[in-house]
C-alpha cells in the first residue's frame, strides 16, 4: 500500500511541474504579443522622457513699447558783422574770415548773424554819419563760418541808396545762404526763411526797430524794395502768427535798442511781448554794441526765449562800447526752447571774435547771466 501511494504521489508532482512550465511559456508568449505591461511603460516614461515636448507658457507681460524721444534741434546766434575798416582784410580769405569761433557756429543745426552792411561796391552814401558796405564775398565768409542764414533788416542795409540796394538784392539772389529782412517788396522782406530739421519746421524772420532817418524811407512796401521794419509791425506779427499756427518753431531776429544802453528799453519789451503773444518761440537781436540780458519771457498763454542783445561780433573798429561778445546756442524740443549755452568770446585787434577759454570763460558766462537782472526775464521757465 505504501509503495503504491508513493508511486502515485510522484506522478502527481511531475504533473504539477509540467503545468507550471506550460503557464510560464504562455506568459512569455503573451508578453511578446502584447508588449510591456502598463507598469513598465510608466517606469520607462519617467526614466527617459520623450524628446519633443510643448514649451512652458509664460505668464509675464512683455515690457511696454516706449515712444521715441522728440527730436532735439540747436540754433546758434551771434551779433553784428561788418567787413569794413579793420575787418575788410578778412575777406582776402573768406574761408577763414571768422577764425576759431566758427566752431561754435558750425556745431548748431542752424546758425544766424546780423550782416550790418550794404552788399555793394557802388552807390551814393546816404545822409547819415556811418556808412558800411562790403563785396559779395562777405556772404561767402558767412557760409564758410557755418552761418546758415543772415538778417539784413538793419539801419545800414541801404547805406548806399537805390543802386546799393539793387546790388545787395542781386548778391543775395546769387549768394550761398538765405538772407531775411530785406527784399524787392514787402511780401519778400517780411517773409521768413523756412526749413526743416529732423522733421521740425522752423521759420526765421528778420526786422528792424531802429528809427534812424532811413527807417521810413527804406521800409519795403508793396511796390518798392527795402527792409522789414516795425514801421509795419502788423505785417510782422501776422507773419509770425501764421507760421506758429502752421506748427513751426518761430524765431525773430531783431535790430533794436539804443547804442550803449545796457538794459532793454520799454519799446523793446513791448515788442518782445507782442511777438511772444503772436507765437514767437525765440526772439534775439543786436544793435546796442553791448551784450544784454537773456532768458524766458512768460505771459498769459505764451513763453518765449528772449536775448535782448548779442553785441558786436566781427567788428570794424576798436573801442566801440565793448569787445565782449559770444555765441548763444539754444536747444529746442517739443517746439520750445529748453536750454541755452553761451560761448563767450573777445574781439581781438583785427576785429575777429576769439573764444575765451579756461577760468575766464566761466567768469564771462556768469557775467552774461547777471545781465538778466535789469529785465523781467526768467532763468528757467516755470511752466
Amino acid at each position: 500500500m505504501s509503495g503504491h501511494r508513493k508511486r502515485r504521489s510522484s506522478r502527481g508532482y511531475r504533473f504539477v511541474l509540467a503545468g507550471v512550465a506550460v503557464l510560464a511559456i504562455l506568459a512569455f508568449v503573451v508578453n511578446l504579443i502584447l508588449g510591456p505591461s502598463e507598469t513598465n511603460l510608466v517606469a520607462d516614461r519617467s526614466a527617459s522622457p520623450p524628446e519633443a515636448s510643448n514649451p512652458p507658457i509664460s505668464t509675464t507681460s512683455p515690457p511696454p513699447i516706449q515712444p521715441p524721444a522728440p527730436p532735439t534741434v540747436t540754433l546758434a546766434f551771434a551779433g553784428d558783422v561788418h567787413f569794413t575798416g579793420r575787418t575788410e582784410d578778412l575777406l582776402a580769405e573768406p574761408s577763414t574770415a571768422f577764425g576759431p569761433i566758427s566752431t561754435a557756429l558750425s556745431a548748431a543745426d542752424i546758425s544766424m548773424v546780423n550782416l550790418e552792411t550794404a552788399i555793394t561796391e557802388r552807390g551814393v552814401e546816404q545822409p547819415k554819419e556811418f556808412h558800411f558796405r562790403a563785396p559779395p564775398a562777405s556772404l561767402d565768409a558767412l557760409a564758410a563760418a557755418g552761418v546758415d542764414v543772415a538778417s539784413l533788416a538793419n539801419n545800414h542795409a541801404v547805406d548806399y541808396g537805390p543802386v546799393g540796394l539793387e546790388d545787395t538784392l542781386a548778391a543775395i539772389a546769387g549768394g550761398p545762404i538765405p538772407v531775411v529782412g530785406i527784399g524787392p517788396d514787402a511780401a519778400t522782406a517780411y517773409a521768413p526763411f523756412r526749413t526743416e530739421v529732423r522733421g521740425v519746421g522752423i521759420s526765421i524772420f528778420g526786422a528792424s526797430q531802429v528809427p534812424d532817418r532811413t527807417y521810413q524811407r527804406w521800409t519795403a512796401t508793396e511796390e518798392s524794395p527795402g527792409i522789414a521794419s516795425t514801421a509795419d509791425q502788423d505785417r510782422l506779427l501776422s507773419g509770425v502768427s501764421q507760421a506758429s499756427a502752421a506748427g513751426d518753431v518761430v524765431v525773430v531776429y531783431l535790430h533794436w535798442g539804443i547804442e550803449g544802453e545796457k538794459c532793454p528799453t520799454p519799446d523793446m519789451e513791448l515788442l518782445a511781448a507782442d511777438l511772444a503773444a503772436a507765437g514767437a518761440d525765440a526772439i534775439v537781436g543786436a544793435h546796442s554794441h553791448l551784450l544784454l540780458g537773456a532768458g524766458y519771457l512768460e505771459q498769459a498763454g505764451s513763453t518765449a526765449y528772449v536775448a535782448y542783445g548779442l553785441g558786436n561780433f566781427v567788428w570794424w573798429r576798436p573801442l566801440a562800447f565793448s569787445d565782449d561778445t559770444g555765441v548763444l546756442t539754444l536747444t529746442l524740443q517739443n517746439g520750445a526752447v529748453t536750454g541755452s549755452v553761451f560761448t563767450p568770446a573777445l574781439i581781438d585787434e583785427i576785429g575777429r571774435p576769439q573764444p575765451v577759454l579756461g577760468p575766464q570763460a566761466l567768469n564771462d558766462v556768469r557775467a552774461f547771466e547777471e545781465l538778466r537782472s535789469c529785465t523781467s526775464l526768467l532763468a528757467t521757465p516755470t511752466v
